[in-house]
C-alpha cells in the first residue's frame, strides 16, 4: 500500500464538523416568535418568583455576613442582567446558598471592598471563559466533586444557622465552623425557648405548607406568620431590625479604591466565585432545558453571569448565578422567555421601595428556619447515598474529601484537592484497562477468516495489538514488544487505542529505533485520528516509511508478507 492516501485514511475521512454556538443573548433570539399571550405569562411568572426571591435574598445576605437589603440588590441588578445578556430562555440569577460561606468569609477577612473587587474580578473571568468558549469545558468538573463540595455548603449553611434558630448568646463571632460548633455547645445554657418556638413554627410552615398552594411561597407565610407572633405577643426574640440597619434606598453605583496589593490578594477569592457562578449558573441551565424541551447557550450565560457579577458589586450586591429552584418556579409559573426574568428583578425594585421597613420585623429564628431548609434542599443527599451504594471506592473517596475540605476548609481548597484526587484516580483506572498482548500462532486447520484472530499471519511477523489509551501511566504495558527475537516484521495494532500521549509517542519512536537498528520493520494497522496526528507530527512515518501505515490488519499482514518476501529474494540473490 504504497498509496499516500492509505496513511491518513483516517484523518481524510470527512467528519461532521459541529458549528461553534452563537452567543448572542437568547432574548434576542426569541423576540421574533414573542406573542402577547406569552408576556402575560411571564409577567405572573415573574411576581410569583419575585415573592419567592424576597425572604430567599434577604436570608442568604444574613447568612453570607452583609446587610439584608444587599441581597436584594443582587436579585434586581443581577436578576435583570442575566435575563438580558443569557443564554437560557428562563434562567432566574441572585443570590444561592453556594456562595454564602465564601461570602461570609471574605467579609469578614477584607471587609466589603474586599468582596466588591473579588465580584468584580470574578466577574471579568466569567467573562473571558464564556468569550474563549469555555463553556463546554465545565462539564469536566466530575459530579462527584459538585456533589461534595454541595453537601459541604449545605452542612456549613446549617451550622451558621444554630445561633439564630436557638436563640442563643454568644460571647464572639467565630468564623470557621469548627468553630461555631464548638460556640453553639460551649453556649448552649443561654438558650431562648422563645426563639427555638419561633424557628419550630417556621420550619412546621415550610414542611407542611399544602401542596395545592405551593403557588403561594411557604417561605413568605413563614416570615408574615412568625413576625406577627413577636410583634402581637411581644416576645423577646431577636429580628432583622434589632440587628441591622434596614434601608429602602435603591442600590447606588459604588467603585472601590483598586490597588495592586488588594488585587493580588483577591485573586484566589475571584477564581472561587467564578468556578462556583460558572457551575452552578450552566447546572441551572440543563435543568431548565430538561423541564422545557431546549438548549442553552453555554457561553452566552457565561458572559451574562460575569456582567451580572460585576454588575452587582457595582451596586452594592453580591455575588450572583443562576438559583435552580427559583428558576424551577419559573418554569412552573409559565414562564418561558427572559421577560419573566426582568419582571422578577423589577418588581423586586417595588418591593424594597415600598415594603423594605417591614422586613425588620422578620425574626432571626425565621430565617434560620428558610436558611435550614434551603441547606436541606441544596444538600442533594439522595444523590450521595446512591453514589456510595453504586459508585466505585475511588469516586466515593473522592465525594468524601471533597465534602470534608469544603466544611472543615474552604471550596478553593476542596474543588483543587477534589479535581487532582479525581485525575490520579481516573489515570489509575485508565493504566488497569489499557491491556497488549501478542497474537498467537493457530495451526492452519483452525484458522477461520471471520475471525479477526484466526488470520494467516506471514512467518518471522509477529502482530502485537494495544487496547486501551497509551500514555505515561501505563507505559509498563508495552515492554514485551520486542520479546522475540526472531521476527522480521513486527505489526502493530491500534485499533482500539483512541488516544496516545506524549509519553506513548516516545514509546513509539523508541521502539521504531530500536527496530531499525535490529532490521526489523515496523507496520502499523488502523491508527486511529488522535494518535495519528501525533505520530505524524513526531517523524514516524518518515522513520519507518509511510507505507507502513495500513487502514486495517488485512492489509498490514498483506505488506508483512510482501517484506518477508523481498527479504527472501535478497537473501537468496
Amino acid at each position: 500500500m504504497s498509496d499516500r492516501k492509505d496513511l491518513y485514511y483516517f484523518m481524510s475521512q470527512k467528519t461532521s464538523v459541529k458549528p461553534k454556538e452563537s452567543i448572542m443573548p437568547m432574548l434576542f433570539s426569541i423576540r421574533k416568535n414573542y406573542s402577547t399571550a406569552q408576556f402575560g405569562k411571564d409577567l405572573i411568572a415573574g411576581v410569583i418568583v419575585a415573592i419567592i426571591a424576597l425572604p430567599l435574598s434577604i436570608a442568604l445576605a444574613l447568612a453570607s455576613g452583609v446587610n439584608p437589603e444587599q441581597g436584594l440588590y443582587t436579585a434586581i441588578v443581577a436578576g435583570f442582567l442575566v435575563a438580558l445578556f443569557g443564554g437560557s430562555q428562563v434562567q432566574i440569577a441572585g443570590p444561592t446558598a453556594a456562595f454564602a460561606t465564601i461570602v461570609a468569609g471574605i467579609v469578614a477577612a477584607d471587609g466589603m471592598e474586599g468582596l466588591v473587587v473579588s465580584t468584580i474580578m470574578a466577574g471579568i473571568l466569567l467573562i473571558l471563559m464564556g468569550i474563549f468558549r469555555f463553556g463546554a469545558l465545565i462539564r469536566y468538573i466530575p459530579g462527584t466533586i459538585t456533589e461534595g463540595f454541595t453537601f459541604g455548603i449545605a452542612v456549613t449553611i446549617l451550622i451558621g444557622q444554630l445561633k439564630d434558630f436557638f436563640g442563643l448568646t454568644l460571647s464572639e463571632s467565630p468564623i470557621e465552623t469548627l468553630e461555631k460548633v464548638e460556640a453553639v455547645f460551649r453556649h448552649f445554657d443561654t438558650i431562648n425557648l422563645h426563639a427555638l418556638l419561633i424557628g419550630i413554627i417556621a420550619l412546621a410552615i415550610l414542611i407542611f405548607w399544602p401542596k395545592k398552594l405551593q403557588k403561594i411561597p411557604p417561605s413568605l407565610i413563614a416570615v408574615i406568620v412568625c413576625a406577627a407572633l413577636v410583634k402581637l405577643l411581644h416576645l423577646p426574640v431577636n429580628t432583622i431590625g434589632d440587628l441591622y440597619e434596614i434601608s429602602s434606598a435603591a442600590p447606588t453605583f459604588h467603585m472601590p479604591a483598586l490597588n495592586v496589593t488588594m488585587i493580588r490578594a483577591q485573586i484566589p477569592n475571584a477564581c472561587t466565585i467564578a468556578i462556583l457562578a460558572a457551575v452552578e449558573s450552566l447546572l441551572s441551565c440543563v435543568v431548565a432545558d430538561g423541564m422545557i424541551g431546549e438548549k442553552h447557550r453555554s457561553n452566552t450565560e457565561l458572559i451574562a453571569q460575569g456582567i451580572a457579577n460585576v454588575g452587582s458589586a457595582l451596586f452594592g450586591g453580591i455575588p450572583a448565578t443562576g438559583a435552580i429552584a427559583r428558576t424551577a418556579a419559573n418554569i412552573n409559573n409559565g414562564g418561558r422567555s427572559p421577560i419573566a426574568g426582568m419582571v422578577h428583578a423589577v418588581v423586586v425594585l417595588l418591593i424594597l421601595l415600598l415594603l423594605m421597613p417591614f422586613a425588620a420585623l422578620i425574626p432571626m429564628p425565621a430565617i434560620a428556619a428558610i436558611l435550614f431548609m434551603v441547606a436541606y434542599n441544596m444538600s442533594g443527599w439522595r444523590g450521595i447515598v446512591r453514589t456510595i451504594k453504586t459508585a466505585p471506592k475511588s469516586d466515593i473517596l473522592v465525594l468524601m474529601v471533597t465534602t470534608l475540605l469544603t466544611v472543615f476548609f474552604d471550596l478553593v481548597v476542596a474543588i483543587g484537592v477534589g479535581m487532582v484526587l479525581a485525575a490520579l484516580l481516573f489515570m489509575k483506572r485508565m493504566a488497569e484497562v489499557t491491556e497488549s498482548h501478542t497474537w498467537h500462532r493457530i495451526e492452519d486447520g483452525e484458522q477461520d477468516p471471520a475471525h479477526i484472530r484466526y488470520r494467516n499471519i506471514p512467518p518471522q511477523t509477529e502482530v502485537f495489538e494495544i487496547n486501551g489509551p497509551m500514555f505515561f501511566a501505563a507505559v509498563d504495558k508495552y515492554d514485551s514488544i520486542l520479546r522475540k527475537q526472531s521476527m522480521k516484521v513486527l505489526c502493530i495494532r491500534m485499533r482500539n487505542v483512541l488516544a496516545i500521549d506524549a509519553a506513548g509517542v516516545e514509546i513509539m519512536l523508541h521502539l521504531a529505533a530500536q527496530c531499525k537498528q535490529r532490521n526489523i520493520h515496523v507496520i502499523f494497522s488502523h491508527v486511529n485520528e488522535q494518535p495519528m496526528k501525533a505520530l505524524t507530527h513526531a517523524g514516524l512515518p518518515i522513520l519507518i516509511g509511510e507505507n507502513n501505515f495500513c487502514s486495517d490488519i488485512d492489509s498490514a499482514l498483506a505488506r508483512a508478507a510482501e517484506i518477508i518476501q523481498e527479504c527472501n529474494k535478497n537473501k537468496q540473490s
